[in-house]
Parts: structure tokens; sequence; C-alpha cells
């Protein structure tokens, strides 16, 4: 349903259309879903630092990933600018990310599409329903997701994003800690690389947020 845009939307309302679009989050796929205050955001130096260093494969590769990703000064700003988000989650197998890189590879994708298209999912919703400055985040580089073997269109001059309607940039890329969100959402999070081993941790887990009001 499309709604007028209004300069002043009743507080109640705010709250009211945020839970709704959790609820909504779920039904389109999220395991689970909360409203959050902006500032409970947390924007760490130190996350951008894990894209610098050991540089990220991604790195450089697409416009959402670093050193094309906005700086944290201009994250800082551009949350404190909103009240409100919804902070959304998959939990996905644990094989789409623990292990080697081959073996995970054709596994990462299909949860990769699930959480950008909640995202951009979510987002549309609330900007269909007055809040046009609602914002979507969600996990990993897009690349892999949506343009693997071929460069980025974005930072060729004159060229848009391929996947516009679907591809967002990711919490990591904007230095949000999708990991200390995670845990104070209370949900379990585990730490994926090289040597966790599948059956070592019972699930992986995506996270992703949409800023709304």
């Amino acid at each position: 349903m499309i709604r007028k845009i209004e300069e002043h939307i009743p507080h109640g309302k705010v709250l009211e259309d945020l839970e709704n679009l959790c609820q909504k989050a779920q039904e389109l796929g999220a395991t689970d879903s909360k409203v959050i205050r902006s500032d409970q955001v947390i924007i760490d130096e130190r996350v951008r630092m894990k894209c610098m260093y050991p540089k990220c494969a991604a790195y450089g590769t697409n416009a959402h990933c670093p050193p094309y990703a906005p700086d944290l000064e201009l994250a800082r700003k551009v949350v404190s600018r909103y009240q409100y988000g919804i902070l959304y989650t998959i939990q996905v197998p644990s094989e789409s990310y623990a292990g080697s890189t081959a073996a995970k590879e054709k596994l990462y994708v299909p949860p990769m599409r699930v959480l950008n298209s909640l995202a951009s999912d979510i987002e549309s919703e609330a900007f269909y329903q007055g809040y046009y400055f609602a914002l979507a985040f969600s996990s990993g580089p897009c690349k892999p997701v949506f343009c693997p073997g071929i460069e980025c269109s974005v930072l060729t001059p004159g060229k848009g994003c391929r996947a516009r309607m679907r591809a967002r940039g990711s919490m990591e890329g904007f230095g949000m800690d999708a990991y200390g969100m995670a845990t104070r959402a209370g949900w379990d999070i585990y730490p994926c690389g090289y040597r966790t081993k599948p059956e070592d941790i019972p699930h992986g887990r995506a996270v992703g947020l949409v800023l709304v009001h």
C-alpha cells in the first residue's frame, strides 16, 4: 500500500510501522528481526581495518566495498540522522561460511542473495510507506553475488550498477560491527574462517540493517 509522504509522522505510528516491517522481514525469509535505535548501531574503525589489513579479496573490486565505501565520519553522520532501524538476520548452513573458499564458494551465494533481497525489499516497503530516506545494508561484498567474474560496472565512468534494485552495500563496508550488534540482539554468532570446520558450529549467520526513520 502506497501512503502519501507526511512532514511529521506521529511517534506511535512510526513504532507501529517498524513492528510491521519486522514482521514483513520474517515473512520474506528472515530468521529474526528487531527494531533498534540508531544509537545501537556500532561503527568502529577496526571493522574497516579488517577490510584493509590483510586486504580482503573484494577490496577495491566494487563500488560498495572500501576504498569506495563512505568514510566512517560520513557513516556516523548518516546514522545519526535516523532514530530507528530494522536489524534482521538469517541463519545459514555452517558449510556456507566455514572452511576453505573453494569448498564454500557455491554455498555462499544463495544465502547472500536472500540477504540482499531482504535488504532491498524492506527498504522498498518502508519507502512506499512514506519513509523515503530508508537505507538498507546487507552483508559481505556484492560482486560475487551479482557480478561474479566480471568487472563492477559502477567503476566505469558513465555506467550504473547492473543490480541496482537488489545489490546493497554491506554493514561492514560502512564500518558497522555486525558481529557486535548481532550479539547484543541476542543472536548466536560464531567466528567462521578457513580453520572453522562446519561440524564445529551449529550454523552460520548473516546480518543486515535497514535504517528507516
